[in-house]
């Protein structure tokens, strides 16, 4: 199929107008200008490339450490609404024997793409700064944990959080990256030069900045400070309104690092306010934000990456075309995804319609609309809304084309 639009987002530039050309589940061209032939929906709204959480434990009611066996289809489904089209399963600090469990379960839907891989935010952490992760569950990295963990995934955890001043952190790092997975600094009391060290063992990425962490002191600049300013190293960020101030969204953006849009999102997301477990414990979701209960700490969010896009934009003034690398090139760079991330050719068909206010109107995932588009079918029946494939050869190109050689 062809589909043109006002608008694309196609890597890193705007085409006004533009189209898209999918075969199957891939993209096979895309083009500034007229398409090469009559396209097969036409569209005043925007097209960008399926959004990407590299950080979510949940979301319509349930949470990826559920035992149920279609909590994970069900998550990734509640978020595929959104406009997110690769998703990362987070588990929160847990047992090992448990955390073991979890991951077995999960790794068949990263191996079935349904998942993009699994991401251990825990149990290495700081417990200065545990947030919504239990205190007496938390421990030191030992290498044979380490080992025993990422095995059990067989090549599916692709992400590990961990704090890198606790004994023996920094040859964690370089066990994690060893094996493939991103090591992530978080939860973590670690000094500006600890975090430097972490980085230079290995360490590619913060894990939501500024929150689970030591904070930035003049004379003692702390880990936020030293990954904002390596242009190597991807930076999580949470734009919900309760995690960061628009100022500090603003900030992250303007530095060296990379940043990345996640939402942390818990059971809730989606999902009637009440009651709620992450992990072990107890967390009350009011007025769209989540908190334990008792102590009132922020325990992941409700948050959905449609919206924090429409709050990068919106609340912290970040142009739409960095948002929009926020959510999409720069988490499949993190995570070393070469198949989305970005409307190119080769790439899954994976992408998003988004009106004049950023509201998703429909998302296509591998080529298949989950929903019939919201706009004109102008094909001369070549497709119908909610078709993958369009029979026939492209014409010769009218505007500027990249394609598939």
């Amino acid at each position: 199929m062809i589909i043109e639009a006002a608008r694309i987002f196609s890597a890193g530039e705007w085409l006004e107008p533009g189209w898209i050309e999918i075969s199957e589940a891939q993209i096979h061209a895309v083009g500034r200008g007229n398409p090469p032939r009559d396209p097969d929906f036409r569209t005043a709204m925007t097209l960008v490339p399926g959004f990407i959480d590299a950080h979510v434990h949940g979301g319509g009611g349930q949470s990826f450490d559920d035992p149920d066996p279609d909590a994970a289809s069900r998550i990734a489904e509640t978020h595929l609404r959104h406009g997110t089209t690769t998703i990362m399963a987070s588990l929160v600090t847990a047992p090992l024997n448990q955390l073991e469990q979890h991951i077995r379960r999960l790794a068949p839907h990263v191996r079935s793409g349904d998942l993009a891989g699994i991401h251990l935010e825990g149990p290495w952490l700081s417990p200065s700064h545990k947030g919504a992760h239990a205190p007496e569950l938390l421990r030191a990295p030992v290498r044979g944990d380490i080992a025993h963990l990422l095995q059990a995934g067989a090549g599916t955890v692709r992400m590990v959080t961990l704090a890198p001043e606790l004994a023996g952190g920094l040859d964690a790092v370089r066990q994690i990256c060893s094996h493939g997975a991103v090591a992530a600094i978080g939860h973590t009391d670690a000094s500006y030069e600890q975090t430097r060290a972490a980085i230079q063992a290995g360490a590619t990425a913060g894990t939501h900045v500024f929150n689970g962490m030591r904070p930035i002191h003049h004379r003692h600049p702390g880990p936020a400070t030293a990954l904002l300013e390596d242009k190597d190293v991807f930076v999580e960020l949470i734009a919900d309104g309760v995690h960061l101030h628009p100022a500090m969204i603003r900030r992250i953006f303007d530095s060296p690092a990379r940043a990345v849009l996640v939402t942390d999102a818990m059971a809730a997301a989606d999902a009637p306010e009440g009651r709620y477990r992450l992990g072990g414990l107890d967390v009350d979701v009011r007025d769209g934000q989540a908190r334990l209960a008792g102590s009132g700490s922020i325990a992941g969010s409700t948050l959905t990456l449609d919206a924090a896009l429409r709050y990068a934009v919106e609340a912290a003034g970040v142009p739409l075309g960095q948002a929009l690398t926020a959510l999409t090139e720069h988490p499949a760079a993190m995570l070393g995804l070469a198949d989305v991330g970005a409307l190119e050719p080769a790439k899954r068909a994976d992408l998003v319609v988004l009106d004049e206010v950023l509201t998703v109107r429909a998302v296509m995932r591998a080529g298949q609309w989950t929903s019939p588009p919201p706009f004109l079918h102008v094909g001369a029946g070549n497709a119908r809304a909610g078709s993958a494939t369009v029979p026939g050869r492209p014409g010769v190109a009218r505007g500027e084309r990249r394609s598939v050689a």
